[in-house]
């Protein structure tokens, strides 16, 4: 299982990747659709990991 950091570390690589300016701190100003892309595509990734494992 992943860390804390390691899931951080993600977070952060996949907001970058999908255009979604996620900062430190606080991100309340961010829209669902956007906090919906940071998530969507961190659980895509890691289906794709987990799958690819077997």
């Amino acid at each position: 299982m992943a860390n804390k950091s390691t899931f951080e570390q993600m977070k952060y690589e996949v907001a970058r990747e999908v255009g979604v300016p996620l900062k430190q701190g606080y991100n309340g100003d961010l829209t669902s659709r956007e906090a919906g892309k940071i998530g969507g595509t961190i659980v895509q990734k890691v289906f794709e990991s987990y799958k690819g494992s077997k």
